[in-house]
């Protein structure tokens, strides 16, 4: 039997890992190098959910992991991107804290959640807000690097618009995130009325 640490997408999650850790050593002395390797690491988390499913090796480590590496790689971007590129780092990872004690079915837990974050989270994001949501995620950074280092200046009557898109889908996520770490907190302890009635003198 396979180990769970071995299992085909959690074996891609070590190799994202690496390409993130390879494409922060290059960060200012290799921005084309930077992209590929940043930018393969980021298709890569397409590929290891997808291995995930076909191979029946779905797990509460690969979902961690993959989250974990996500997580690294764009508090390393937007670290180096922004003096304010933490308080990014801090929001995803505060979000990572309250919804990953669900494991592997962290996305099932939004039951109760309003209309527009169900709209987020609807069908693993495969809808045009969830969409735009992982769009302004994921590939607003790197867009955002390029342009700021002039990689990009030929497609910059295209890229313009399309970094506010994506501006609004990274703001749309981090609503999202927001009410997540809220609805954590609100259910950290008991209301008061349960509270006295599970109490020994009740």
């Amino acid at each position: 039997m396979t180990s769970v640490y071995l299992y085909v997408p959690n074996v891609i999650g070590y190799i994202r890992l690496l390409l993130i850790v390879a494409s922060w050593y290059v960060w200012d002395s290799a921005p084309v190098l930077f992209v590929v390797l940043y930018s393969t690491s980021a298709l890569l988390d397409a590929l290891d959910g997808i291995a995930a499913r076909r191979l029946n090796q779905i797990s509460g480590f690969g979902a961690w992991l993959d989250v974990v590496v996500d997580n690294i790689g764009r508090t390393m971007i937007w670290s180096c991107l922004a003096p304010w590129g933490w308080m990014v780092a801090v929001l995803e990872w505060c979000t990572f804290s309250c919804t990953h004690n669900n494991g592997a079915h962290w996305r099932d837990s939004f039951d109760n959640a309003p209309a527009w974050v169900k709209a987020v989270m609807a069908n693993g994001f495969r809808t045009p807000v969830g969409f735009l949501v992982i769009a302004g995620l994921h590939v607003f950074p790197i867009v955002h690097y390029g342009m700021e280092r002039g990689m990009l200046a030929w497609l910059n009557p295209v890229l313009q618009p399309a970094r506010v898109l994506l501006a609004i889908g990274r703001i749309v996520c981090a609503a999202t995130e927001c009410w997540c770490i809220v609805e954590h907190i609100r259910h950290l302890d008991p209301a008061p009325a349960a509270v006295a009635e599970n109490s020994p003198a009740s």
